[in-house]
């Protein structure tokens, strides 16, 4: 006979990973957002203006990191810290 124990064992599944935005909102693949700061781009002499929609983003592994692109970038990663939901 099995103990209650080993009938009701719990499989810890890892958290899902929540991104937020500047605000504290919640944001998913799919999401517009607007930048809150002046950006430089790494390698490039180009700056994302305050106020640049980004739309359709993709959240990556990281917590504070999404994938997007925008006018004048293809395959950017931003920090969720400088942006706010649109």
């Amino acid at each position: 006979m099995a103990e209650w124990w080993e009938e009701d064992e719990e499989v810890e599944a890892e958290p899902a990973l929540v991104v937020r935005d500047s605000n504290g909102n919640i944001l998913s693949d799919g999401d517009s957002v607007t930048l809150i700061k002046d950006l430089k781009v790494k390698g490039s002499s180009i700056t994302l203006k305050r106020g640049t929609v980004i739309k359709n983003i993709r959240l990556t592994d990281d917590a504070q990191e999404i994938e997007c692109r925008t006018d004048k970038v293809k395959g950017l990663v931003l920090r969720a810290e400088f942006m706010k939901k649109a």
